[in-house]
């Protein structure tokens, strides 16, 4: 599964997994024991801390939470591709369908439903893609891990690259007595 979502996203890491800690040093242990994780490199753990809710770093704190820029990109290319198509091809054989079944409004006007049909079927895949680029499940966890180091907390966010490490990651921060975790779909 793992593999077919990475053909259409254009990101390593698909979920973000982090953990708000009320002390410092808690979050820093919680860094190491994330770091010995199996296969986990540096760049995957990140430590945020109060200091970086401030105006003047909201872009470390970006950058901190979607690091892959380019990637994002990929992702809005890929996801609109895809879904498009998939949307493309439903419509085509939805018309089929309708055409073989006898639908008197296709049979009269076959060339304007089909226009009409695969038109509509490919709108409703691009918007599809919109909203999988959107990514709306990062939204809620980049707002709740702003609003905790505004409040002077300490987040520890992972960035796993398939789903056994995203798995691991929460269980691990889920275990470790953090005040909140958080994670994406």
């Amino acid at each position: 599964m793992d593999h077919l979502l990475q053909g259409m996203f254009g990101e390593k890491s698909l979920t973000k997994v982090a953990g708000i800690y009320t002390e410092r040093d808690q979050a820093d242990a919680m860094v190491g024991r994330a770091l010995r994780l199996p296969g986990m490199q540096r760049t995957q753990v990140r430590l945020l801390g109060p200091q970086d809710a401030r105006a003047s770093r909201r872009d470390l704190v970006a950058r901190s939470l979607e690091p892959e820029q380019a990637g994002i990109f990929r992702t809005l290319i890929r996801s609109h591709v895809v879904t498009g198509l998939a949307g493309a091809v439903a419509g085509v054989l939805f018309y089929a369908w309708l055409l073989r079944g006898g639908q008197p409004m296709v049979a009269s006007s076959p060339l304007l439903a089909f226009i009409a049909i695969v038109g509509f079927a490919t709108t409703f895949g691009l918007l599809a893609g919109g909203l999988v680029t959107l990514r709306p499940d990062h939204i809620r966890l980049i707002s709740q891990v702003r609003s905790s180091l505004r409040a002077g907390h300490w987040a520890v966010v992972i960035h796993p690259t398939d789903s056994h490490q995203a798995l691991v990651s929460q269980d691990l921060l889920e275990g470790s007595g953090a005040e909140k975790v958080i994670s994406t779909l």
